[in-house]
């Protein structure tokens, strides 16, 4: 068996690791520098105090702060227009996951003719050909993963699509955990059980390899044994750079290995009823995994020894059933709603969900089982009721 691995070129991890962004950038002889960011970060200093030494460095550096969560097509192609305009050097991402994406985006696309539109994953009709401006990538957040992968991902009317390729990558990566000790606690959540989706639906992948695998079982063991911590004192050192580091080995977990039925679902909860991603996948997270229980057991029993529990005396069933029921804990724990009822989602929405979830075919192909309308709609259901319901 042969498995491609692709990781973004240099990646620098770490508390105090933001001290490499001027070296990086003087390596890259960048001289007029897009800076790309969430405007709370502006109005709290986060931006400023980041890019501090490139401004003392006298660097030409304009700041772009139309960025919102789950961003739509029409802010990606705003920004891509306006980075061909102004003919900039460089791009620098600060933020969560949207001020990443977009900032990929508008990196390879400005060397690129035609919208945005005509990349996208299901209906684009132009090929990425060749690499952007150098990039740099600064998450302040541990959870997305959008600095190791090679996706931007876009809320349309009714669901959400991707740009995908290798040339979204970064030029560099910066992942500093202390950039997240100001992010609030229900931020601290999503994200975080968005980072642990991304383990989980990589170790269970059919695209699962055994790189992946140790990727994504670090990953899991770091977050499980933090996350409730980051969330209730986030000014805790030690909690921030395993969540920082959990988050980093999930992105590259699921950009080898993939994600799958909870994404696939996730995406039309954000894309009919603005649902942000973290909380999208909290939410669905036990749901998917109860009804697919039988098709991973064996994975299902490893997930829940790495998060810290004994299984030696546990038949893999009564381990995957456990394991399912410490995902509602968690979920419980940081305090992020357990149904879609709790998010105002009305019942007769389901079924707009489920045809716009089987919209996403690249993602439900990694699924251990396959999910068809029936399944997608029961999931749906289970959630909307706050049932755990098994494929039988």
């Amino acid at each position: 068996m042969v498995y491609k691995i692709t990781f973004t070129p240099l990646n620098y991890t770490g508390w105090n690791s933001l001290s490499h962004l001027s070296a990086e950038v003087k390596r890259l002889q960048a001289k007029k520098i897009l800076v790309v960011t969430d405007p709370t970060l502006i109005k709290i200093g986060l931006t400023t105090q980041a890019i501090q030494p490139l401004l003392d460095a006298n660097y030409s550096i304009e700041l772009y702060s139309e960025v919102a969560a789950e961003p739509s097509l029409a802010l990606a192609e705003k920004l891509v227009a306006y980075t061909r305009q102004h003919k900039f050097d460089m791009i620098i991402g600060i933020g969560g996951g949207s001020a990443l994406d977009l900032s990929k985006l508008a990196g390879v696309l400005a060397v690129h003719e035609g919208f945005v539109a005509d990349y996208l994953n299901l209906t684009g009709t132009k090929k990425i050909l060749h690499k952007g401006i150098p990039t740099i990538l600064i998450p302040t957040t541990s959870g997305t993963g959008s600095e190791v992968t090679n996706i931007a991902v876009l809320t349309l009317e009714n669901t959400k699509d991707v740009v995908t390729h290798d040339y979204l990558l970064p030029d560099v990566a910066i992942i500093d955990p202390a950039l997240t000790v100001s992010l609030p606690p229900n931020i601290t959540a999503a994200t975080g059980i968005d980072a642990l989706t991304h383990a989980i639906e990589a170790y269970i992948s059919r695209n699962a390899s055994p790189i992946s695998d140790a990727l994504a079982i670090q990953a899991i063991r770091l977050i499980t044994q933090s996350i409730r911590t980051a969330v209730a004192d986030g000014s805790n050192q030690e909690a921030r750079t395993n969540m920082s580091y959990g988050s980093y080995l999930a992105g590259l977990a699921f950009f080898n290995a993939g994600v799958a039925g909870v994404h696939a679902l996730a995406y039309p909860l954000g894309g009919q009823f603005h649902v942000p991603h973290g909380e999208s996948n909290a939410v669905l997270l036990p749901y998917v995994m109860g009804y697919i229980r039988q098709s991973c057991e064996k994975r299902m029993k490893d997930i829940y020894e790495i998060m810290g529990f004994h299984t030696a005396y546990l038949s893999q069933e009564e381990a995957s059933y456990r394991c399912v029921e410490e995902l509602q804990k968690i979920v419980k724990d940081v305090n992020i709603p357990s149904t879609l009822r709790e998010f105002n989602i009305p019942e007769e929405a389901l079924k707009q969900l489920t045809a716009a979830a089987l919209e996403q075919k690249r993602i439900l192909a990694r699924s251990p089982m396959a999910l068809l309308t029936k399944d997608i709609f029961t999931i749906y259901q289970s959630a909307f009721n706050g049932i755990i319901t098994e494929n039988k």
